[in-house]
This record gives C-alpha cells, sequence and structure tokens, in this order.
C-alpha cells in the first residue's frame, strides 16, 4: 500500500459521524472497500485503520505469546474498544462514543494521516501536542535516524 499522508481540520456532525475529506479519500486503497477499524491510539487519540490494515497488523499481535504477561496486557489494551467501521454513502463514518471519549473529543479534531493508518485528534489536543516541539528537533531527529548501519535517506 501506499503510504496516506495528510492533515485534515474536521468536526464532527450532531450524530458524532466524521466525513472523510476527498483528499484522504483518494488516497485510501481500493482493498479496504471503505471499511476501516477504529481503536485506542497511543497518546489519546484514535487510531483509524483501512481495513485492510487493520488485517495486517492486528494479525502482528495475534502472534504475540499469550503466555507472557507483557503481551497479554499489550493485546487487551490494543484490542480494548476496537470496532469495525464502514464508510455512508456521503463519505461519512459514525465514530463510536466511547473512543470519542477516551480521546476527548466533543466537535472539532483532526485526521494526521502517516503511513498505513490515521490518528484521529481532538483540535486543542493536537494543537498543544505541536506545540510542545522539542527543543533540539535537530537532535532528536539524529538520535532516531542517524547512523542507521551507515546507510543516508534513500539508500536501499
Amino acid at each position: 500500500m501506499a503510504d496516506i499522508v495528510g492533515e485534515y481540520y474536521c468536526k464532527l456532525d450532531s450524530k458524532g459521524r466524521l466525513m472523510i475529506p476527498s483528499g484522504l479519500k483518494k488516497q485510501l486503497p481500493p482493498e479496504a472497500n471503505d471499511e476501516f477499524v477504529a481503536n485506542r491510539g497511543f497518546e489519546r487519540c484514535i487510531s483509524l485503520y483501512p481495513n485492510n490494515e487493520w488485517s495486517r497488523v492486528s494479525s502482528r499481535v495475534k502472534k504475540l505469546n499469550g503466555f507472557n504477561l507483557k503481551n497479554r496486557e499489550f493485546q487487551r489494551y490494543f484490542f480494548a474498544g476496537a470496532t469495525r467501521l464502514s464508510m455512508d454513502g456521503s463519505h461519512r463514518i459514525l465514530l463510536p462514543r466511547q473512543l470519542l471519549k477516551y480521546a476527548g473529543i466533543t466537535r472539532e479534531l483532526v485526521l494526521f494521516a502517516y503511513s498505513d493508518y490515521i490518528e484521529i485528534w481532538d483540535k486543542d489536543t493536537y494543537e498543544r501536542l505541536l506545540s510542545d516541539e522539542p527543543e533540539d528537533f535537530a537532535r532528536l531527529a539524529e538520535q532516531v535516524m542517524g547512523d542507521n548501519d551507515n546507510k543516508t535517506y534513500g539508500d536501499e
């Protein structure tokens, strides 16, 4: 799957439905069939996976050794609240109330798409998160991305 990218500011309607922006919809893989799985994301956002990507990611999580306590804890938390969603004819999805509550989303939100899934953030929380940019972003980039077996960006 090609990476999906973008940052989209949106609003929920009165029923808790989210209209998927056309720029994002165009990037979704056909094999997702306009279906998603939403679950609790990291740092209090909602993770929204196109259905085909959910299958891939969840199969990795299911392969974890269930006899290991940390694995069981991760599996429980990862799958807790996971909900299948289908896009309606108006390109809307109905987000579950318990996930909206978890993420603190009431009306305004941000869709942050990268790689193979979409994070759904409360608008104010997202803006606070970005305003807390690391003091030295270049140093963080070096720590995370630097000297990876002497490869440079773009090397295969």
